[in-house]
């Protein structure tokens, strides 16, 4: 049996996408329990065919629901440079937001220079 899913980018990261997983990405400005679509499409993978954009794949939609909106595990970073005496330590939580992947759907319009197997 093979895999569907679809590659995805959202806030400049790409993401691969199965329906039914959750992904967490950085914060989106929705509230919790809304749908969301992800617009910008790289690849799709299905049982019959692979499309490849260029660079989106179009007549694809892939639709999800937010979850949890939440700040993540603690971010340090550190600044050092030798021989000065320079040492700086800052740390951060980012806001990450849950998406879990409902539905992966392509028109049955395929255009055949997007259609690469």
């Amino acid at each position: 049996m093979t895999m569907n899913y679809a590659i995805a980018e959202v806030g400049g990261k790409q993401y691969v996408l199965t329906e039914g997983k959750k992904v967490i990405v950085d914060k989106i400005d929705q509230k919790e329990g809304e749908n969301y679509s992800f617009d910008k499409i790289l690849l799709v993978k299905s049982a019959e065919s692979l499309l490849i954009g260029t660079p989106y794949v179009e007549n694809v939609k892939v639709s999800g629901k937010i979850v949890k909106q939440y700040k993540g595990e603690k971010i340090d970073v550190m600044k050092f440079k030798a021989k000065v005496r320079y040492r700086r330590k800052i740390g951060f939580r980012p806001f990450l937001t849950d998406i879990l992947v409902e539905e992966i759907k392509t028109s049955a319009k395929i255009d055949n220079r997007e259609k690469r197997v």
